[in-house]
């Protein structure tokens, strides 16, 4: 099909007899669960999608961003393959039945010249109508687009793209329409918006509302992050509040192959109001999301709004193709049109406990893994993770007995049941493929030991309890051999040096038994495969660095390392009544201890006195360091302002100085930080999302001098404050220590 100039006629000013026709249109939309580089998963899920919008009786389908390869194939995009294996699957949908009678979107990479854009290929009845490239690439975050695509620039026209030899034999068309434009049909006119381009100053519906498109498909490979969906929903309603138009939203559900779980939740919303939404969380591959609509209310409202009559008369014209076919149908009894929804939120606890339950799922299932392995210390983050596991089998229970076949296939496979068995009780699954082993030594409490095992027997996993004192004996008396000294803790005379070398050994003793239980166990109990090994750090222990490089924070993935210690403690409260751990009340109300230090009548260890600050404190600054993007200075003076009715600028002063220092100390950690659940913005994962630097001079000799000099003239002292020596703060990486960070 060649490039047209037709303009859109705004479809309120038709005056013909068929204008007085209502116009009813049934679109579809779709969370699907694709694997990056699986390209027959994600065909497979593709051609299902279609089947069930055609079967609802839509004549729209709408997919998510790069449905076809996975939106995380990121530096696969450079490989000729990837884009060649995605005109293959295209080829492969076009050759059969899949586009007959409705209208598809499909995402997937295309180089045009020398260049390689994200595009969406709009077909209908086996043909391709036009390629949509993205026009502003997200890139900030989690997202790197521009490392693999180019974004398209030319506005004002669309061009002739050749299309790949074997495709144009297969399909019989030599070119297509390429570029920034809508679809005019005879009854609607309908075109795509791409993810971030929603997100911008000025986003590409605003104008093509004044060109007359009703129909906006956005597809998105948006991830979950807490509390966020309330943003995404407000630009899809704001889109449309105004300006009038029903607005498709797609997305990926699931984790296909990173750190990111991308959070479905496609919806279609009209005028505003949003009326087909779909899960935000689940274990569902395919979730086709259907609405049926009036665009005549759309009509009616651009109407009735004098602005934009006005504003569309002087309209930026967009160029379009002419497609003579009708997808509308007219008015008719028999059919319903959807309603307004209120919009389904899940609160900051579900999220936790559904988002990285499904996000374990889907690595579990797609690892060749027959489980996990947890070393599960009785405290607040190892309970925590042990009752996301916990979540996930219930899930997976629960899907089961709805129906859902895939599921039940996996769920069987990985737990090794017998023909014509399955899952029906989720602590019987868990006892399947969940271990949990309680490392205690001579500093760990009964108290700890208890909650542990009681835990354990809640969520239904396999427990084992074993002391690790021995294995420290051991390496202390080497030690001693080869150096005629053996170290003591603090509380015993000791030096800090002695102290935390001491900490460090049970540490790392501890991630060593851990992999090589989750190695062997499976071959003890005639098991083929291996255990997955979680990790239990969360987002502020990383930003402090409060953890032993190397020690049980070192694992195979952790469900909960970009989650805040508040919000976990919040999740326990939740979980003991919602998921029926009742333990969890007990666990999250004991004070946070690493119990690596002897426990002594006038002595007991504790997370926050050792780290010199509060779980609450910490939030607050990686929240500025992140979000807000402070440095020591900025950050001070934010401060200020916040804590000034309680603390003075000297106060103030010191505990900036204090995070700052501890946090650049440790921030070589970071490079090892085990691949974690991409859950808050002020994450420090250090792979993608926060890139920084690893050696620092932890002084900060100019920054907390001006500090020192704030403080100053805010206090009229003319000592000022005292300032610590200058000197390159460089501490021997691989140290280890969980305190100050070596």
């Amino acid at each position: 099909m060649s490039v047209s100039a037709l303009q859109s006629s705004q479809n309120f000013r038709r005056s013909s007899p068929e204008s007085l026709k209502m116009r009813l249109l049934k679109v579809a939309t779709c969370n699907l669960n694709q694997w990056a580089m699986d390209f027959d998963c994600n065909v497979k899920h593709i051609k299902e999608s279609i089947e069930e919008a055609k079967r609802a009786g839509a004549v729209i389908r709408l997919g998510p961003e790069l449905e076809i390869t996975g939106y995380g194939c990121e530096d696969h995009f450079l490989e000729l393959d990837t884009v060649n294996h995605a005109w293959e699957c295209l080829k492969d949908i076009l050759l059969g039945h899949w586009t007959d009678g409705i209208l598809c979107s499909f995402g997937m990479p295309v180089i045009k010249d020398s260049e390689r854009y994200n595009c969406q290929v709009l077909c209908y009845n086996r043909k391709i109508i036009m390629i949509r490239p993205k026009m502003w690439l997200a890139n900030d975050g989690n997202y790197r687009e521009l490392r693999w695509f180019t974004a398209w620039k030319l506005k004002d026209k669309l061009v002739d793209f050749q299309l790949p030899r074997d495709i144009s034999e297969a399909l019989s068309q030599t070119s297509v329409p390429f570029g920034y434009g809508y679809i005019q049909f005879l009854d609607t006119a309908v075109a795509a918006e791409v993810c971030e381009e929603l997100f911008t100053p000025i986003p590409p519906h605003a104008e093509l509302a004044l060109n007359g498109v009703e129909v906006f498909m956005n597809a998105s490979g948006s991830h979950h992050q807490l509390r966020k969906l309330d943003v995404r929903l407000r630009a899809f309603i704001g889109a449309t509040h105004t300006r009038g138009g029903v607005y498709m939203y797609s997305n990926h559900q699931g984790c296909d192959g990173g750190r990111l779980y991308y959070d479905g939740c496609s919806c279609v919303v009209v005028n505003g109001d949003l009326v087909a939404q779909g899960s935000q969380f689940s274990l569902k591959d395919v979730e086709v999301v259907v609405a049926h609509v009036d665009l005549d209310a759309v009509a009616s409202l651009r109407g009735s709004i004098s602005s934009f009559q006005e504003q569309a008369s002087y309209k930026t014209k967009v160029p379009s193709v002419a497609a003579s076919y009708s997808l509308c149908q007219s008015f008719n009894l028999k059919i319903s049109l959807s309603s307004p929804l209120e919009i389904n939120y899940h609160c900051a606890e579900e999220e936790i406990a559904f988002g990285p339950g499904c996000w374990l799922w889907d690595y579990l299932r797609r690892s060749g893994a027959s489980g996990f392995l947890l070393p599960l210390s009785g405290g607040a983050d190892s309970s925590s993770v042990a009752a996301i596991v916990g979540c996930m089998c219930q899930l997976v229970v629960k899907e089961i007995a709805n129906g859902d076949e895939q599921v039940k296939a996996d769920a069987v496979r990985i737990g090794h049941y017998a023909e014509g068995q399955f899952p029906t009780d989720s602590r019987e699954f868990a006892r399947r493929i969940f271990y949990t082993v309680f490392m205690g030594s001579e500093n760990s409490s009964e108290a700890t030991r208890t909650r542990a095992k009681v835990l354990a027997d809640e969520v239904g996993s396999w427990h084992l309890d074993v002391s690790i004192d021995g294995i420290v004996s051991a390496l202390l008396s080497l030690f001693q051999t080869l150096t005629g000294k053996r170290p003591r803790y603090k509380v015993d005379g000791g030096s800090n040096i002695e102290n935390l070398g001491l900490q460090n050994i049970q540490a790392r003793i501890r991630m060593v038994l851990a992999f090589m239980l989750a190695s062997l166990l499976p071959w003890v109990h005639s098991k083929p495969g291996f255990y997955l090994v979680l990790g239990s750090s969360n987002v502020d222990e990383g930003l402090r660095g409060y953890l032993t490089k190397y020690d049980c924070s070192s694992a195979d993935i952790n469900p909960i390392g970009s989650i805040s210690k508040q919000d976990l403690r919040a999740f326990l409260r939740w979980a003991a009544t919602h998921l029926r751990y009742s333990s969890l009340a007990d666990i999250e109300a004991a004070p946070p201890t690493a119990e690596l230090e002897p426990i002594r009548s006038n002595y007991s260890q504790l997370d926050e006195v050792d780290m010199g600050m509060t779980y609450e404190e910490l939030s607050v600054y990686g929240r500025l360091r992140k979000i807000y993007r402070c440095g020591p200075v900025s950050m001070f003076k934010n401060l200020c302002y916040r804590w000034g009715a309680k603390l003075s600028p000297s106060e103030v002063a010191e505990k900036v100085k204090h995070f700052f220092k501890y946090y650049s100390i440790n921030r070589h950690k970071m490079t090892v930080l085990t691949p974690s659940y991409h859950a808050e913005s002020y994450s420090p994962e250090d792979n993608r999302f926060d890139l920084r630097q690893f050696l620092y001079n932890s002084r900060w000799p100019y920054q907390f001098g001006k500090i020192d000099k704030l403080v100053k003239e805010l206090n009229g002292d003319s000592v000022g404050v005292r300032r610590e020596s200058s000197g390159m703060g460089v501490v021997a990486a691989g140290s280890g220590n969980p305190n100050v960070g070596l």
